[in-house]
């Protein structure tokens, strides 16, 4: 049986011309057509909104009048009691959040995406955390296995100004179940 199965398809590929067949002429709607850009491939997953302060997005509320200051400097009006650790040495705040459209943060190809596509400017650094993130190891993910789910941002859990966990104290371990008729502290 498995023989009957294997030998045609292993002389299907002998008998193959070297060449691949051409690809499909694209269709007259094609956006290549109209000269438009195809957009990313990027999947977007469907995420809650960010965890935004109250009363500070959209961002644009107060920035729109303002002329963006690219100055590398310590906040000290608004913004003051934000502390960057989060590679303070090489980052600042328009490394990731984008000077023209505040409502927006960018990549470092200058793309903009939006606060609920955060993972993707997070995943450019954490490239293996964005990869266990979308695997369901790192994070929270709910709904089915094969199908339809949803994810919690990066910043669900983590603040991303100062992403790392503050140590945990340790717990005592629980005690085991009592059993009826017995007393806590005893074996039988």
């Amino acid at each position: 049986m498995y023989r009957s199965l294997v030998l045609p398809l292993v002389l299907a590929s002998f008998t193959a011309g070297a060449t691949a067949p051409a690809p499909p002429a694209p269709r007259p709607d094609s956006k290549a057509i109209q000269g438009e850009v195809p957009k990313t491939s990027e999947e977007r997953l469907e995420v809650p909104p960010p965890p935004f302060s109250e009363g500070i997005f959209p961002c644009s509320g107060c920035h729109e009048s303002m002329k963006p200051n690219r100055t590398r400097r310590t906040l000290v009006d608004f913004h003051d009691d934000i502390v960057l650790k989060h590679d303070a040495e090489h980052r600042w705040c328009l490394d990731c959040h984008d000077a023209d459209d505040r409502d927006s943060l960018h990549l470092a190809s200058g793309e903009r995406v939006s606060f609920e596509e955060s993972y993707r400017l997070c995943g450019q650094c954490h490239g293996e955390k964005l990869r266990d993130w979308k695997a369901g190891i790192h994070g929270r993910r709910t709904g089915d296995w094969n199908g339809h789910k949803k994810y919690l941002l990066c910043a669900h859990c983590h603040n991303p100004h100062q992403p790392h966990f503050k140590p945990l104290a340790p717990k005592a371990a629980p005690l085991p179940p009592v059993r009826p008729g017995q007393k806590r502290g005893t074996t039988r």
